[in-house]
């Protein structure tokens, strides 16, 4: 927030995995990031954000992972998120990583801790 200003929106996007299972939740998110991976804007992002060369090697370092996906019981994910309102972010735009068929289910198991 302070790098921006306060008349700038900043909506910083989280992606989720609703499992207790480190390494569950980390498979799934190493999925979703692939494609980032390729992209030399993204490593320069998270770089500047002080991760290294090692961090955003193909498949992407368990330390990337866990900071860019959020995993846990949904009160666990739902004190994550709000690290960034506390932080100064406007709004938390949250990408929940699951099959469709289980999508609304999960966030219907979110929105009670997100206080929806």
């Amino acid at each position: 927030r302070a790098a921006l200003g306060p008349r700038k929106f900043l909506a910083p996007e989280h992606k989720v995995v609703l499992t207790t299972d480190a390494e569950k939740a980390r498979a799934v998110g190493r999925k979703a990031l692939a494609m980032y991976l390729n992209l030399q804007n993204y490593l320069n992002s998270w770089k500047r954000l002080g991760f290294d060369d090692q961090d955003v090697a193909k498949p992407g370092s368990d330390r990337l992972v866990d900071a860019v996906v959020a995993y846990g019981t949904p009160e666990e994910i739902a004190a994550r998120l709000k690290q960034h309102l506390d932080a100064g972010a406007d709004h938390v735009p949250v990408q929940v990583l699951t099959s469709p068929d289980k999508l609304v289910p999960a966030l219907a198991e979110l929105a009670g801790p997100l206080g929806l």
